[in-house]
């Protein structure tokens, strides 16, 4: 049997982050001194966000949030039932979307993490990430779980595995399970599938 190895070409750009942060900035309330209550209070906040990206008139992407609290001493934007739609060339169709139940944003760095059930899917790529926690470093191009975090990986194909703290790098297109990983791997060789069938009676 031939042995081939796993890689997965994901080409989705994490730039939600970025876009609450040009839609928000700028915008602060006072809410006066929240010393008095041991608790910081946001400074801004937001209910039923959504936000659709364009340009050159197309579609980029649409940003959804049932909640979204701004921090300025902290730098930090914090999203309740989040969810993005991200489009394909000319805005024509869902390239990928996802979800988590909540989100924290990192204002300074645009470095993201969400929690609360965590769905990516990039239909191009046939690929279904799912865990509890997701990490984004945005300057080092790192998505990541935490160490222990088990991280489900499927395609419509028929690949389903699991796998325990998952770090990917976006620049060189690499995976890595800290604490392995184990499943079905469907394998589709395309030069086998298009190449002609032998011809017995020459």
């Amino acid at each position: 049997m031939k042995k081939n190895a796993v890689r997965f070409h994901v080409r989705l750009h994490v730039c939600f982050c970025l876009v609450f942060l040009i839609l928000l900035a700028g915008c602060t309330f006072d809410y006066g001194d929240s010393e008095s209550t041991g608790e910081e209070l946001p400074d801004l906040i937001m209910e039923n966000v959504e936000y659709v990206r364009v340009r050159s008139a197309d579609p980029i992407a649409r940003f959804m949030a049932e909640r979204a609290e701004r921090y300025d001493r902290q730098r930090i934007m914090k999203l309740q039932n989040f969810s993005f739609e991200q489009y394909g060339e000319r805005g024509n169709e869902v390239n990928a979307f996802g979800k988590a139940g909540s989100a924290s944003v990192d204002i300074e760095t645009s470095d993201i993490y969400m929690d609360h059930g965590v769905r990516i899917e990039v239909e191009s790529e046939d690929i279904i990430i799912e865990t509890a926690q997701l990490e984004w470093k945005d300057e080092d191009r790192i998505l990541s779980t935490g160490k222990e975090e088990e991280v489900n990986i499927s395609q419509n194909k028929g690949t389903g595995f699991t796998g325990i703290g998952l770090i990917a790098d976006a620049r060189n297109r690499t995976w890595e399970f800290l604490g392995g990983a184990g499943g079905t791997y469907v394998y589709e060789d395309d030069d086998e599938e298009n190449a002609a069938p032998d011809d017995e009676d020459k």
